[in-house]
């Protein structure tokens, strides 16, 4: 007899006296392998593995995270396939989903000069002499008798609303794109 056989039968002959004697059974030293093993696993690690097992995904974080400090285990990135596409959706319930991702908000605007009222045309050539620099009342005028035309370029968009909100209350419609 091999020793490993010796060592199953003797396991397995004592296990069975202490069921048969009414005591409890013992824990046993070895289990047996894995249907398609061939290795047996030792009970210390058996109980490790039955602990571990319990745990919380939290506590298992830690758990990590103290043997990579105490055996010196560095992280490795994994990278990750490029090729994968987004699935599409596939039924009316993804729809609102899709509209949450909508575009980032715009930082720039350009505001743009539409049209006003005749009776303010003086107060808003005035209004438009202070918000372009360098103006002088001719080419203000000439400005806002052309419109619609483009005020400013590239405003942030608290500019954007000063200006929009200064020339509308003069009675101007004002765009902001």
């Amino acid at each position: 007899m091999t020793s490993r056989i010796r060592h199953r039968y003797t396991f397995i002959a004592s296990y069975a006296t202490e069921a048969a004697a009414g005591g409890a059974p013992v824990e046993p030293k070895i289990k047996l392998p894995a249907p398609g093993g061939s290795n047996t696993v030792d009970a210390k690690i058996s109980k490790i593995a039955d602990d571990i097992s319990s745990l919380t995904l939290l506590e298992v974080s830690q758990l990590l995270q103290l043997l990579k400090t105490r055996l010196n285990i560095q992280d490795v990135a994994m990278p990750l396939p490029s090729t994968v596409a987004p699935a599409a959706p596939t039924d009316a319930g993804a729809a609102p989903a899709a509209e949450e991702e909508k575009a980032p908000e715009k930082t720039e605007f350009k505001v743009k000069l539409d049209k006003f009222d005749p009776a303010s045309k003086t107060k808003i050539i005035r209004e438009m002499k202070n918000i372009l620099p360098g103006m002088n009342l001719v080419e203000a005028k000439k400005f806002v008798e052309s419109a619609p035309k483009v005020i400013k370029e590239s405003a942030n968009k608290e500019e954007a609303e000063k200006i929009k909100s200064t020339l509308e209350a003069l009675g101007a419609t004002v765009v902001l794109e």
